[in-house]
């Protein structure tokens, strides 16, 4: 008896002095599989393996498998592993190729103003306004680039205009809606081109004494859209709000396949999350699909997924980004209420999800931010709206 309670007691101290050790390594194993991949599912494929390692050694050390049951066991289970690794690499190589559409994708450069080959419209004859000092310090919304370059294009004195000059001293920038309002609310801007601000953006100007001036130019559509392959054509809005609200999660309840719904959503406090938000109306909005990405140091962060075109998924955006700027996405726009999303119905008003963008303000003392944005209102600035590719207000 004495000599078992040695022999157990032996055991143990040789458990515990191999396996912290042992734990440890596969801690920094595991740090440096996420540095190299930032994926989970290596991480939880390296601590399963060394698990199962450190089983079997146990199990040969109180004598339960012979030598020759673990070296089998341990050949099974590297051929599992190997297997695994290799079925999730091609399943990430699928998942890559798929097309994602993310406005923040879409280079800005194309459509600067002033440049040769410059994608941004122009008026047929000279401006009515001109700028050539004081210029107002412009950002906005990534959809709603290509429009105030065209304005710049014609108002502004002729020089180079980078759009990605952040902290810079470029008076025409385009860092995104969220962005956007947080530099016009800090005094960094004059004019911002967005749809309107969330409840958090106008908190946020609201504890900054800031008051947010709107003024509608123009107006857009709202529109979901998913892979190319879906077979449903089109939803109500109730529906959406529905999926979005979580209560709709297979297609066959919207009239397709038997497949799950895979809804993305935007960051928060863009500026079409804040529409998205803004339709759902009194319904809770649910968690929005997350992907794991690597801050360093094996460390792992949640941010709302950017839209990947699985073929069971549901996205939005604004009509012409989704149409002029990624045309080449294999996507198709549903139909809302049976209506479908193009520039007559959003001028005739029958489209359901229409909603002005505006030039905002935020008390800038500028002398010139008015006479412009005046003359945006006029027949010229419309006339740059509509040629763009957004609807302008007369229509």
């Amino acid at each position: 008896m004495e000599k078992k309670k040695r022999h157990w007691s032996s055991i143990v101290l040789i458990s515990i002095l191999t396996g912290i050790p042992y734990i440890f390594i596969t801690r920094v194993i595991s740090i440096f599989v996420l540095l190299l991949t930032s994926s989970r599912f290596y991480e939880g494929l390296v601590w399963v393996t060394s698990a199962t390692v450190l089983t079997l050694a146990f199990l040969w050390l109180i004598g339960v498998l012979n030598d020759e049951k673990v070296t089998t066991l341990i050949a099974m289970a590297a051929v599992l592993v190997v297997i695994s690794a290799l079925s999730y690499s091609k399943y990430e190589a699928h998942v890559e190729k798929l097309k994602i559409v993310d406005d923040q994708a879409v280079n800005m450069r194309d459509y600067k103003p002033f440049q040769e080959g410059t994608k941004a419209v122009s008026l047929p004859e000279p401006a009515m306004l001109n700028i050539r000092s004081k210029l107002p310090r412009l950002d906005g919304s990534t959809a709603l680039y290509p429009m105030y370059a065209a304005f710049v294009q014609a108002v502004y004195k002729q020089k180079d205009y980078p759009p990605y000059d952040y902290g810079g001293d470029s008076e025409v920038q385009v860092n995104g809606t969220e962005e956007a309002y947080d530099r016009l609310i800090k005094g960094e801007v004059d004019i911002i081109f967005a749809p309107g601000p969330s409840e958090d953006q106008e908190a946020q100007a609201k504890a900054a004494g800031v008051k947010l001036k709107l003024t509608p130019i123009g107006y857009e559509a709202f529109i979901f859209f998913v892979n190319s392959r879906n077979a449903v054509q089109g939803v109500t809005l109730e529906q959406i709000q529905g999926i979005y609200a979580g209560g709709l999660t297979n297609w066959k309840q919207v009239g397709g396949a038997n497949e799950k719904i895979r809804p993305f959503q935007r960051r928060e406090n863009s500026g079409s999350q804040t529409m998205l938000q803004k339709i759902m109306k009194d319904k809770q909005l649910m968690k929005p699909i997350e992907e794991d990405v690597s801050a360093g140091m094996g460390d792992i962060i949640k941010e709302t997924a950017n839209y990947r075109n699985y073929k069971n998924a549901i996205g939005f955006s604004f009509l012409f980004y989704a149409t002029e700027m990624v045309h080449e996405q294999q996507i198709h726009l549903l139909k809302i209420n049976g209506v479908e999303a193009n520039r007559a119905n959003i001028s005739n008003g029958t489209y359901p999800l229409t909603a002005p963008f505006y030039a905002i303000t935020a008390g800038s003392d500028n002398p010139k931010v008015q006479p412009f944005i005046d003359w945006i209102l006029s027949p010229q600035g419309q006339y740059l709206i509509e040629k763009t590719g957004y609807t302008p207000l007369g229509s």
